[in-house]
């Protein structure tokens, strides 16, 4: 392996454990093109699949090998003669292939599961790695159920699966019931008894752990693994894997960076690229990332009570450990809601073009309290027009009058169509239509050629803010524009109504910032005056 004792290689296995987990499954197309985002982001190995689970796992995995470089591509497979020769068929082109074997070693799963004796998993384990061996020179071997098994009898396989040729050892918390302590005690005595076993090539072995998170604690016991002598640590994009899922990868790059004076280690990942790959994991699979989730959920970076956000506008160190910016953020966000104070009401204010004077800011506060008990999110589109008063709604730009979709889903079908009539804040009347791949995707066509403004829509969701049959739905709208992140919101109980008017929501916002932007160069105090 060659790697500095002080680095850490990251193995994901988002196409491969992350795929099982119920709702996650990709096509051939979309494997590969994840695969090409985690090179890019530098995974040291990627597990692009399970040969012989299916064709179109074969077809996937032939793929990935054939064109990704810059990271190792492993396949799984059990300790079985054909298993193994579907994988070594599926990597050629790989232009650095590794087979990863595994085998159960716990007692129940010997018991239940295999229906064999200790010495017989030792036999398979070392013919497993011996046939995997003379396809490649890069296998892994994986002791399944390793934390409930013995620690002699897993001392004992490890050892005879480097004599048998193996170069890493995984090490699984299989069923995510381990602690920090007693993984690192593990691997601290795996490590100690392996050296002692006077096997060749035992001092070039790399440990690897693969822990899953049935307990929360997945991420909490791969850094004690690392503490314990791994140097390796198999985990996914987002945390994704069956059951509960396994080591979020950006959970755990991310500790070893900000907390690199503690663990003393380093990976080769490239941090900005965290969020972009996360994101297009969820557009693949359709699996939302949930807003608290660490690093990359939505409020990783965000503020909301008033007296974090008067820290923050002071100095970002004193409720931020690391920088949006490194892991692919454009900066944090200052919520606007109920626990919000003055000093961030007037910063965000400021940025949105206002500046106004104290009696003017102390009536849009009060203003804005007031709003905020009503809204779990005041957004800025709710800002000005509480700035703006009683003439906002003529400000506001394009309002939705009339509203028609139409989907088909099957051959024959007409394709999905929407039609919009739009009013301007003149009184002038457009209307437009567009056909989409989606009645979503149709409507917003329409919107863009109806206004004249083309949004690159960066996220796009729909939830339920009441219950019932006539429930309202609230659609939320993220574009990238000119570099800045735009949200919009809209609610209806027709979810494509709330989706158009969320569309709409950023859409007007462009166009009050270019008024604001024109409005300030020739006429400076005019919008404080208004107000």
């Amino acid at each position: 392996m060659n790697d500095p004792a002080d680095r850490v290689r990251i193995f994901d296995t988002s196409l491969r454990d992350g795929e099982q987990s119920p709702g996650c499954s990709m096509t051939a197309a979309q494997k590969l093109r994840f695969a090409h985002a985690l090179a890019e982001l530098g995974v040291d190995a990627l597990e692009a699949g399970f040969p012989a689970s299916s064709e179109a796992d074969r077809d996937a995995v032939r793929a990935i090998a054939r064109e990704v470089r810059g990271s190792t591509i492993t396949t799984l497979a059990r300790c079985h003669d054909g298993d193994i020769d579907a994988c070594a068929a599926a990597l050629e082109g790989a232009a650095d292939p590794r087979i990863h074997v595994f085998i159960s070693t716990s007692p129940l799963h010997r018991e239940h599961k295999l229906g064999l004796s200790r010495e017989q998993v030792v036999e398979r384990a070392v013919a497993g790695v011996q046939r995997a061996r003379r396809h490649v020179d890069d296998v892994e071997f994986s002791a399944e159920d390793a934390l409930r098994t013995e620690p002699e009898f897993l001392a004992e396989i490890c050892s005879a699966a480097v004599a048998a040729g193996a170069r890493t050892l995984n090490i699984p918390d299989t069923v995510g019931y381990t602690t920090p302590s007693e993984i690192r005690a593990l691997f601290e005595y795996l490590r100690k008894a392996l050296n002692a076993s006077g096997v060749a090539g035992a001092g070039e072995v790399v440990f690897s752990a693969h822990c899953h998170n049935d307990l929360g604690l997945a991420v909490a016991n791969s850094l004690a693994a690392i503490e314990g002598g791994a140097r390796q640590v198999e985990c996914t994009i987002n945390g994704i894997g069956e059951r509960a899922g396994n080591c979020a990868l950006e959970e755990l790059v991310m500790a070893l960076r900000v907390r690199g004076n503690y663990y003393a280690t380093h990976t080769r990942i490239d941090t900005r690229r965290l969020v972009p790959t996360s994101r297009l994991l969820s557009r693949i699979t359709g699996m939302a990332v949930q807003r608290n989730k660490a690093v990359v959920g939505q409020n990783a970076f965000a503020h909301e009570s008033g007296i974090h956000q008067h820290g923050m506008l002071k100095h970002r160190g004193t409720y931020e450990i690391m920088r949006p910016e490194d892991v692919g953020w454009a900066q944090s966000q200052m919520v606007m809601g109920r626990h919000s104070g003055r000093a961030a009401l007037s910063d965000r204010l400021q940025t949105l073009g206002f500046q106004l004077p104290e009696p003017a800011l102390n009536q849009v506060f009060a203003a804005f309290k007031t709003l905020a008990e009503k809204k779990r999110e005041v957004f800025d589109g709710d800002l000005e027009a509480l700035v703006l008063g009683a003439d906002a709604a003529a400000t506001r730009g394009w309002r939705l009058t009339r509203l028609h979709v139409s989907t088909g889903s099957g051959a024959g079908d007409a394709l999905p169509t929407a039609s919009v009539q739009l009013r301007d804040a003149d009184g002038g009347e457009v209307s437009e239509a567009a056909v989409g791949d989606g009645p979503v995707h149709a409507l917003f066509a329409a919107l863009a050629r109806a206004t004249g403004i083309e949004l690159d829509i960066d996220s796009y969701q729909v939830s339920s803010v009441t219950t019932g049959d006539d429930a309202q739905g609230q659609a939320q709208v993220i574009a990238r524009v000119d570099g800045s992140e735009l949200t919009g919101s809209g609610t209806s109980t027709d979810i494509l109504e709330a989706s158009a008017q969320a569309w709409l929501d950023v859409a007007n916002r462009v166009l009050r910032t270019h008024a604001a932007t024109d409005s300030r160069a020739t006429a400076p105090q005019r919008v404080a005056a208004t107000a």
